[in-house]
């Protein structure tokens, strides 16, 4: 395999107060199709995700519940270390921000921007929102239908004043602006980089870093009865996962910056703004890139507790398959924008493209190989303009994809998969092996030998979004080498290599009852 740099990718870390839903698993989903991606491109990868488990939200949940904050805080990560399993996440490291590794990494990153001068201490006024754990500007808020204020995400704020330490974010107005003008892909997709940019032009003010209303957090190195505000808290975990504060470590080295910290939009402006301002404070290297995606609805409706359509990832992947599910939802939407889950659609969608589609190619292929060419791939004579056209396409497909995963175009780099997938389809359809296995016997032998080969490396792209179906279509072809290099002409598949019996990869789903 071709050796290549280090690659850091990162989910944020994800708030205890409740258990993982839809968006969760969509987040790490991504992060965890481009980690797997880079690890079949040869790069050396470190790929976190985690939950955060302080501020007054948890607090307040844990009170509700009845149960102590840190057995809290235990369950509810725990959930979310089941969700990475059940989603087969291929995660490196599960970070918690009650970890004492954190503790340290973050009082020595706070005492760092405090010893360059950029912590202040004063007394806070203003608007908070707990659901939110930030704090808005009164030009930011929303009038509810009762006339109360409303945060931007319509969450309810409060006016909280008390004593607390400031950061000089105002100070990085136009730092942050030159970064966004000399690093145009720093935000992406490029729609919220202009959320972003406006915002900073708008004008920054010092950012509130501390809380002296409740307890549960991280405590401000020599200041009693202060602790950390959460994001400072939650953000420094990138730093922690890779050695902090000993710079000098071997992680450290390798991985930072962040190639890429993965988000939710509605926690764009934490990690687009206040994230690089506290590290050029700090002196430190920039991650290379954040990506905001979408939002789910559920059946055109937004996704809330009190509508009672949360969408429970456990329910779908024991409802139709691991597979489905992670091909659905890296497919059915352009990540960056919001998206409707429906039932209907992803029955639809995943009957089409892989029951219908890339399945029922491999298993009318691959039969056709066990049934006629005594299990074992056969030998394939001159090739014919249609053999040659399909094979230099499937040759180029791996460069496509890798286009599309570099820019976290994942559905992008899906589609082109799949229409390789049809090109088979429409291949096969021509060509009728099933005819020349009496008429041509040495030209069925050909056709079958290109459907196998497109069936190869299409089984290897496939690898990062569905690994469960793409191992057992490259154990029935008996392939060994699985990584990126084998694309191309180079290790074509061998012929007289015998195959197992071919065994359905995709099921077909029915539609909803009401729907059928």
């Amino acid at each position: 395999m071709t050796k290549r740099p280090a690659y850091y990718i990162t989910t944020p870390i994800y708030y205890v107060n409740d258990v993982p839903h839809i968006g969760h698993a969509y987040t790490t989903l991504a992060c965890d199709v481009l980690a797997r991606f880079k690890r079949l491109d040869g790069y050396n990868v470190m790929f976190l995700t985690g939950t955060d488990e302080h501020g007054q939200k948890i607090e307040q949940s844990a009170e509700k519940a009845g149960v102590a904050t840190q057995a809290y805080c235990d369950q509810v990560s725990e959930r979310f270390q089941e969700l990475a399993k059940a989603m087969n996440f291929s995660n490196d490291q599960f970070i918690r921000t009650t970890e004492e590794r954190h503790k340290k990494s973050v009082q020595h990153f706070w005492n760092v921007l405090q010893d360059k001068g950029f912590i202040y201490e004063d007394t806070y006024a203003g608007w908070y929102s707990v659901r939110d754990e930030a704090f808005y500007a009164e030009k930011e808020l929303l009038e509810g239908e009762g006339g109360e204020k409303l945060a931007p995400t319509g969450a309810p704020v409060e006016w909280v004043e008390e004593p607390s330490f400031f950061f000089k974010l105002s100070n990085f107005e136009d730092q942050l602006l030159k970064l966004y003008e000399t690093q145009p892909d720093f935000v992406m997709p490029k729609s919220r980089m202009n959320e972003v940019r406006s915002f900073v032009k708008g004008g920054l003010e010092d950012l509130s870093i501390s809380r002296s209303s409740f307890q549960w957090g991280v405590p401000v190195p020599g200041q009693d009865g202060h602790v950390m505000y959460v994001w400072i808290d939650a953000l420094a975990n990138y730093l922690t996962a890779i050695g902090y504060p000993d710079q000098a470590d071997e992680l450290y080295q390798k991985f930072w910056p962040a190639n890429i910290h993965m988000v939710g939009k509605d926690i764009l402006r934490f990690h687009a703004v206040y994230w690089p301002a506290f590290l050029m404070a700090a002196g430190l290297p920039l991650p290379e890139r954040v990506f905001a995606h979408g939002w789910w609805t559920n059946e055109g409706q937004k996704i809330s507790k009190s509508l009672g359509n949360v969408i429970d990832p456990f329910e779908l992947i024991e409802t139709y398959g691991l597979d489905a599910v992670r091909f659905f939802l890296m497919r059915e939407v352009p990540f960056g924008n919001d998206g409707d889950f429906s039932r209907r659609g992803f029955v639809l969608t995943c009957n089409a493209n892989l029951a219908k589609g890339l399945g029922n190619l491999a298993q009318r292929t691959l039969s056709m190989v066990y049934k006629n060419c005594d299990a074992q791939i056969p030998n394939p004579g001159e090739l014919s303009n249609e053999d040659k056209k399909i094979l230099v396409s499937i040759d180029n497909l791996g460069d496509v994809v890798r286009g599309h995963m570099d820019r976290q175009e994942f559905h992008l780099a899906i589609e082109a998969i799949f229409a390789q997938a049809a090109a088979g389809d429409k291949y096969i359809t021509v060509q009728e092996p099933w005819k020349l296995r009496k008429t041509d016997p040495a030209r069925m032998n050909t056709v079958l030998y290109t459907l196998c080969e497109v069936i190869r490396q299409l089984a290897i792209l496939i690898q990062p979004i569905m690994p469960d179906a793409a191992a057992k279509l490259l154990d029935m072809l008996k392939i060994k080498n699985r990584t990126f290099d084998a694309l191309g002409p180079e290790q074509r598949l061998q012929p007289g290599t015998s195959i197992d019996k071919p065994e359905g990869i995709f099921p077909q789903f029915e539609l909803p009852a009401e729907e059928a």
